[in-house]
């Protein structure tokens, strides 16, 4: 790229790169499928990024060199760093375990919870089981890593009336092609209109084209209610109409007359009347039939063929009946004021992993000529080839015997000191990539544990990854936070969970390194002893710290069912019988039977008559 063409953008780090060389059609050598007329010219940058990217996961880098002019591609060593560094900053953003927290569900089960606390309580179960049966962290390891691969990952949410439960599933980031306003984008803002396209290959034993596949989420104003027809062969769909011949409108909408606008309240917002929805379309388009004049976001509504959904929907702006279009796109990192799209982990690192990958292939060059060296031989008698008289080549072999002149001498190239040289440049470019990475030696498991003279060291040497980690995070938890938001109302919407406004969720992620358990234990202990921290809090510490917590509402219970000495305490502080049962989660005692009190001077039903104070053979009596 030369110095007038220079482009500063959200990929300028692969301008070096021969199939990033041209700003207008990057990649048009090494991919030529990105040049296919649908895919929009904004965003050829971002896919051929991807695939270099990708490239560099699969050890395919050296291929990718060749494809696009370097001779000693193919013969480039790559011996899997990329995809380690992938994996280890995967597993340190993920921690141990990811755990679907609802604020408030802890205070479950003690003195009589509040309705907030049972609701709480109730989402927090109900989004673990469907967490269950979505497989939610196999998902989120599948998203996650394509994210810390090529800087973006998208989950998409939709209902699926045979299971009566949200999908969820996971997008290549470069299927993700989402319809910007002019002066509208922004990091934490989505489009009113987002796309899914791809190209499916043709399938001659099926009798099957090449064709565009694309999936629309489009928000818009609530319109008639609609149903599944067929137009001259092609599923589609019509505008519901009534006895009287006009359009009706879907149960629960009202019309405003004044104004034209349909409104519905929807079952998180009560009381609050919405005039927009979200509308899903999913259709094909045969190649042959688009020009370039079409692209993603200008595909022919006339030649599409639309896919029909499993309960009979005929995908053709289908009223999804929510409010918001149920995609969460994951960047990698914090965006950049104004850009919507993350960066990859690879991406600062990426001439680093070059020089390492060309370091390697020296050092196999070199420990070639170093196993196998290269030999002189001056005055030896060689065998000659009876045939043409010619000397037979001669190789090194165990065993080998050489007769030798009075002269003669044998020399052999030592190459070890180059490798050795070549050893030690690889652990300086490890070292270089711990430190750019902020992944850390230690981090890596390069860092020899005899060297670290104490905990606190490690600690310190661990810093730059806690910061990494944390801004990753970062970039995360409100994502997750929508994520959960959606699954909820979209139950709602499909009438299997109650109506009410949306109580916040979050994705609590595990420890990221080792953690002193018994210094945690300690802390919590005196904590809790000292009334510093609650019992929720600190059951809550011993869970993040590892312990096998799986809940820690049920824990709280089985802890007060055996906490005595409290409810000795919480006895004598109020006397009260009935709360100290209900502290040990007991069930309520049998009502006590009222003994009747004898007045002086009458007889008592089982003796006879006293004075109040006398003492009998048994000693002092009652007195009456």
């Amino acid at each position: 790229m030369r110095l007038r063409e220079l482009l500063i953008d959200a990929w300028s780090w692969l301008n070096y790169k021969q199939a990033m060389a041209d700003p207008n059609r990057p990649g048009q050598h090494a991919f030529p499928e990105l040049n296919t007329s649908w895919v929009p010219a904004e965003d050829l940058r971002r896919l051929a990024a991807y695939k270099v990217l990708a490239a560099y996961d699969s050890n395919q880098a050296g291929q990718l060199a060749a494809v696009t002019g370097d001779g000693h591609g193919v013969e480039r060593r790559e011996l899997g760093d990329p995809s380690k560094l992938i994996d280890t900053t995967l597993g340190y953003l993920l921690g141990a375990e990811q755990t679907i927290v609802v604020p408030g569900a802890d205070h479950v089960g003690q003195d009589g919870p509040a309705p907030e606390a049972a609701a709480a309580a109730d989402l927090q179960e109900r989004l673990r089981a469907w967490a269950d049966k979505e497989l939610l962290p196999l998902r989120v390891q599948q998203c996650e890593r394509c994210a810390v691969r090529c800087g973006d990952g998208v989950y998409t949410l939709a209902w699926e009336p045979t299971k009566q439960r949200v999908l969820l599933r996971t997008y290549d980031p470069g299927f993700y092609f989402p319809e910007w306003d002019e002066g509208e984008q922004d990091a934490q803002e989505y489009p009113n209109r987002v796309h899914f396209a791809w190209e499916l290959p043709a399938d001659p034993a099926r009798g099957l084209k090449a064709r565009v596949r694309r999936i629309t989420y489009e928000l818009a104003p609530i319109g008639w209610a609609t149903r599944p027809a067929a137009v001259d062969g092609r599923s589609v769909r019509e505008l519901v109409v009534g006895g009287d011949g006009e359009p009706v409108l879907t149960a629960g909408d009202t019309l405003d007359a004044a104004t034209g606008t349909v409104t519905r309240i929807y079952p998180w917002a009560p009381g609050k009347p919405s005039a927009i929805t979200c509308y899903l379309t999913d259709g094909e388009w045969l190649l042959e039939d688009l020009g370039r004049a079409h692209d993603v976001f200008s595909l022919p509504p006339d030649k599409a063929s639309y896919r029909v959904r499993s309960d009979g929907q005929v995908l053709d702006r289908l009223d999804l009946m929510v409010d918001f279009i149920p995609v969460v796109h994951i960047p990698n990192s914090i965006p950049d004021v104004g850009e919507h799209w993350g960066k990859s982990t690879l991406a600062t690192p990426l001439q680093l992993l070059d020089e390492l990958a060309a370091t390697d292939t020296d050092s196999a060059s070199a420990s070639a000529t170093t196993g196998t060296p290269i030999v002189a031989l001056a005055g030896a008698r060689l065998p000659m080839d009876r045939t043409t008289g010619q000397p037979l080549p001669v190789r090194v072999e165990a065993g080998s015997v050489w007769q030798l002149s009075d002269n003669g001498r044998m020399d052999t190239l030592d190459t070890s000191a180059q490798l050795a040289e070549l050893r030690e440049r690889v652990d300086h470019l490890m070292d270089r990539l711990a430190s750019n990475t902020r992944l850390t030696t230690a981090g890596l498991g390069s860092l020899d544990p005899a060297k670290v003279p104490s905990g606190y060291a490690l600690q310190l040497a661990l810093s730059p990854l806690d910061s990494l980690v944390g801004a990753m995070r970062l970039a995360r938890n409100h994502k997750y936070q929508l994520l959960l938001r959606m699954v909820q109302r979209l139950h709602q919407a499909g009438r299997v969970w109650p109506a009410g406004e949306s109580l916040p969720a979050r994705l609590v992620w595990g420890a990221h390194t080792p953690t002193d358990r018994a210094s945690v234990l300690k802390d919590v202990t005196e904590g809790y002893v000292a009334g510093v921290f609650s019992l929720e809090t600190a059951v809550r510490m011993l869970q993040e710290a590892g312990y096998p917590i799986d809940d820690v509402a049920k824990e709280i219970e089985r802890i007060q069912k055996r906490a005595f000495d409290q409810a000795a305490r919480l006895a004598d502080a109020t006397g009260d019988n009935g709360a100290v049962r209900e502290y040990l989660q007991l069930p309520e005692a049998d009502p006590v039977p009222a003994v009747p009190l004898v007045p002086p001077g009458q007889t008592a039903p089982d003796g006879p008559p006293g004075k109040a104070g006398e003492i009998g053979p048994m000693g002092p009596g009652p007195r009456y």
